[in-house]
């Protein structure tokens, strides 16, 4: 993401605080910061804010455009991966066998 989006992206943020506490408290935090909504430096920043806005739309078509593209697997459809970090796991399915066959002649010779 470009530096541009970026600063997009933090200015909506504080656009949506601010209009987060105008609604729940009717304070303007930016208005009471820079001297009422209509001092020059307010409209400034409403200005910054709603064009970061419009930058914030691409982003958003983007993001929608990664998840359509993001294919989902399960291990129906795929064989899981035994393998260890470390390299491939060793096959001790002969150890096993073997073991159980001793126990097995060795049960049998007690009975």
């Amino acid at each position: 993401m470009s530096v541009l989006y970026r600063i997009a992206l933090v200015l909506v943020i504080i656009g949506a605080i601010n209009w987060g506490l105008i609604g729940f408290f009717r304070f303007d935090l930016v208005a009471y910061l820079f001297g009422g909504q209509t001092a020059v430096l307010s409209r400034i920043i409403y200005a910054l804010v709603g064009i970061a806005g419009l930058l914030a739309i691409p982003i958003i078509a983007k993001r929608f455009e990664d998840e359509d593209e993001v294919e989902t697997h399960t291990r129906i459809d795929q064989n899981p991966s035994y393998g260890m970090e470390a390299g491939e796991e060793a096959d001790f399915t002969e150890v096993t066998e073997k073991k159980v066959k001793k126990v097995e002649n060795k049960d049998s010779q007690h009975k």
